[in-house]
């Protein structure tokens, strides 16, 4: 795994694509790949595009790629697509849409499936982030399912979160809501040429005046027409100006150190509850343990807490950690 690693330190795509497959796969050689890549970030920079479906978020990371690429930039995209039913694989809508981004070497895309995760972005994304960050990304655009007020997952991936909304589609009922208003640094009104979108505008604005802003930050609204790249230099320019902000006050600093605790402590627990749901055939106390609780003479929650009390569960969750 050092010579996949060294691969992708030198800008080899298909070693990129390779680390990013093992992550996927949960595949022990991609903590080896890892721990060698993660010295090596942290130049990079990491924007989450989020929104209801329908707002156009894959228009605005293609046209903010062109922007990148425009300005001498290297671009990674992770489009996040949900689960096929059939294969469990991403459906690739994205990547279709961004298809003319194929023949440049500077931009890197890559469709991520959910697997059903809650929040509409898997957990494994936060390591890919970094992935394509030691292989040299500039920029790493993240653009999520879409799936309204609970994506939240995304203020654990990005350094600067855009959240995208259109005019004649509900969105200004949507941004009242709690949770959407926490999670973005730059609003984006898309598709602007709409009738409403002055209306919409000037209603985030006016929640912004009211909202909690302690942070320092003031969030702007903008408004763009991505299909025809109007103002998408102006949305470039927000991102920037916001990661100047982090960058003078420690607060990107202390966002990625917070990712990093936050990407560990879900690792642990995801793939803990992994290798335990595979051990449950093997464990006949626990198997007993789940009969009764299945016939209803056991009680779930009562159960859970007696095991996790026990010294017995010590011991099986740590065979099972060393599975």
């Amino acid at each position: 795994m050092s010579e996949l690693a060294e691969r992708v330190l030198n800008g080899e795509l298909r070693a990129l694509s390779r680390v990013l497959t093992l992550l996927e796969r949960g595949d022990p050689a991609a903590a080896e790949a890892m721990a060698r890549l993660d010295p090596h970030t942290g130049a990079g920079y990491a924007v989450g595009i989020t929104g209801p479906p329908g707002v156009g978020k894959s228009t605005l990371v293609d046209r903010l790629a062109e922007h990148l690429r425009g300005l001498g930039l290297t671009v990674g995209i992770l489009a996040v697509d949900p689960t096929s039913p059939f294969t469990g694989g991403a459906l690739l809508g994205d990547r279709i849409r961004m298809q003319r981004h194929y023949l440049d070497d500077g931009v890197f895309i890559r469709s991520v499936a959910t697997r059903g995760q809650s929040g509409g972005l898997p957990r494994i994304v936060k390591s890919m982030v970094r992935a394509l960050d030691a292989a040299g990304k500039d920029v790493t655009l993240v653009e999520t399912v879409g799936v309204g007020q609970t994506e939240l997952g995304i203020m654990g991936v990005a350094d600067t979160v855009v959240v995208a909304m259109t005019p004649e589609s509900g969105d200004s009922i949507q941004t009242l809501k709690a949770g959407v208003m926490e999670i973005a640094d730059l609003y984006v009104i898309n598709k602007a040429d709409r009738d409403g979108a002055n209306h919409l505008s000037a209603a985030v604005t006016a929640m912004l005046h009211m909202a909690d802003l302690s942070d320092g930050w003031n969030p702007p609204v903008l408004l763009t027409q991505a299909y025809a790249s109007v103002g998408i230099s102006e949305l470039w320019d927000s991102v920037i100006a916001h990661r100047d902000y982090l960058s003078d006050t420690g607060g990107l600093d202390n966002r990625r150190a917070e990712r990093r605790r936050s990407e560990f402590l879900e690792t642990v627990q995801e793939e803990l509850y992994r290798r335990i749901r595979e051990r449950l055939d093997d464990d006949a106390e626990l198997g007993e343990l789940l009969r009764q609780i299945d016939g209803k003479t056991a009680e779930p929650y009562g159960a859970a807490m007696g095991l996790l009390r026990g010294a017995e569960f010590g011991q099986f969750a740590s065979e099972a950690a060393g599975h």
